[in-house]
């Protein structure tokens, strides 16, 4: 396996022909290096889910509400493992999802301001129609509050719904979906922390604020050791935590803070890697004797990786192999009962959301890409068409996990919550349903022409 493809090393037991690694083993890895792979253990687990949830939901109710139960000295912690799910583990996922931000923004598809003006355009239209939509189908109803639910997108599921599509989706548009979603999940953000979370605690705000500004000082000054920046973190998101401010953004502002420059210079640490291999270029009698230049190699390459490229690829695949499942299967899991059905046809809120994420999607992404153009300010992408970006707008209503994560935010213990994860399930379901047939027909608009036989003339354009 080649070492520059992003997996890492690969040991030598891993490539042989034993059945383990030849049968398992490397099939496996080549399925959790697909792009879609996310997106697949995704579905299968909300799948499990509903499975679960109606074949026996007393069992799913009983481990996902059982009460979880810290205590230290006078100060005692209790909330559900659904909750700690939510508000814990998700912590994780908006981690990711903030260091995705920094990325973009610093390095990525968004540092360029210009051409950062499409995708910003296109996820703001994207996210104000679906709340438009959700607010106007309402009409001041009991569940208006739930307005947040349909600006979500899923980046995991829309991206593999492109990933399915092989070639037949250009680069380019990748690319535009992708900084699309970072915009949508800035949003995300935003809408969690300044309409879905509770009554502020300023002592403990101030306690996180302050942990943010240690972070920011110890990288100032040089210190580079994890286990520091673990700690504090973990300081950081309990006070969040206590503070009312929902505990995700704490790991949303962690990611934003990770430095997105390695520590060295690639030119210092190519320098004294050359002189390491001189140095240690003969086979010593002693095989430790070479132990301190191996070792300071070691050092030079893990400086000369950025940390947010460092925990990026640590935390990735456990956010979407482990982290999103888990909250799925915590989640996803609809009693389709009587009383869901009943919430689901007496009120507004099911429709209110497939509507937002299957209309306002769409045409809010594209109408808003469609006005930055008009405006001048941007321009089409190389390769890509109209139909291929009203495409896009329908993927991008595939709204799922987040769109899951503000309903519970929204609707708490409410009969309305099993209305809104129908709404989301239905919605995001025709979205990707539509998403992928504008895009097959897109793909073959654009196909190019059957090469013209030798000694044939090509056929003269009809005007």
């Amino acid at each position: 396996m080649d070492p520059g493809d992003g997996r890492g090393p690969t040991s030598p037991w891993s490539l042989s022909e034993r059945l383990v690694p030849r049968r398992l083993l490397r099939p496996l890895q080549d399925f959790l290096h697909l792009e879609a792979s996310g997106g697949i253990v995704l579905l299968v687990a909300s799948v499990a889910a509903l499975i679960w949830a109606n074949a026996s939901p007393e069992s799913y109710a009983d481990l996902w509400d059982a009460p979880l139960q810290l205590r230290i000295g006078d100060w005692e912690l209790e909330e559900t493992v659904r909750y700690m799910v939510n508000d814990g583990l998700m912590a994780l996922f908006f981690l990711v999802i903030g260091l995705e931000v920094k990325r973009e923004l610093t390095i990525g598809e968004l540092s360029d301001r210009r051409a950062a003006l499409l995708p910003l355009f296109a996820a703001v239209g994207g996210m104000v129609l679906p709340a438009g939509i959700f607010l106007a189908v309402m009409g001041g109803a009991d569940g208006s509050n739930g307005w947040g639910i349909p600006m979500a997108t899923d980046v995991a599921f829309a991206l593999g719904a492109l990933a399915a599509l092989g070639s037949r989706v250009p680069p380019a548009l990748v690319a535009f979906l992708l900084g699309v979603a970072v915009i949508d999940d800035i949003g995300a953000i935003l809408v969690v922390a300044l309409f879905y979370s509770d009554a502020l605690n300023y002592g403990w705000l101030a306690l996180a604020v302050g942990g943010l500004a240690l972070i920011w000082l110890l990288q100032r000054i040089g210190v580079r050791y994890m286990g520091t920046y673990v700690v504090l973190g973990l300081v950081v998101w309990f006070a969040t935590f206590e503070s009312g401010v929902h505990a995700t953004i704490a790991g949303v502002a962690l990611g934003l803070l990770t430095p997105v420059r390695p520590f060295e210079p690639a030119s210092v640490v190519s320098r004294e890697a050359y002189a390491i291999a001189d140095a240690t270029a003969d086979e010593p009698a002693n095989p430790d004797e070479d132990a301190n230049q191996w070792r300071r190699l070691s050092w030079l390459a893990r400086e000369a990786i950025s940390p947010l490229n460092r925990v990026q690829h640590g935390l990735h695949q456990w956010s979407s192999f482990v982290v999103l499942p888990i909250f799925a299967l915590a989640n996803a899991g609809i009693v389709l009962d009587q009383a869901a059905l009943d919430a689901a046809t007496e009120t507004n809120v099911a429709l209110a959301i497939a509507l937002g994420l299957v209309l306002g999607k769409t045409l809010g992404l594209t109408a808003g890409a469609a006005l930055a153009i008009r405006l001048g300010l941007s321009r089409l992408p190389r390769g890509v068409g109209w139909m291929q970006i009203v495409g896009v707008g329908a993927v991008a209503g595939i709204g799922f996990t987040v769109a899951l994560f503000i309903s519970g935010l929204a609707y708490g213990d409410s009969p309305l919550l099993a209305a809104a994860k129908i709404g989301v399930f239905g919605g995001s379901i025709v979205a990707a349903i539509l998403g992928i047939a504008l895009l097959l027909a897109a793909g073959r608009r654009a196909a190019p022409a059957p090469p013209v036989p030798a000694g044939e003339r090509a056929a003269e354009p009809i005007r």
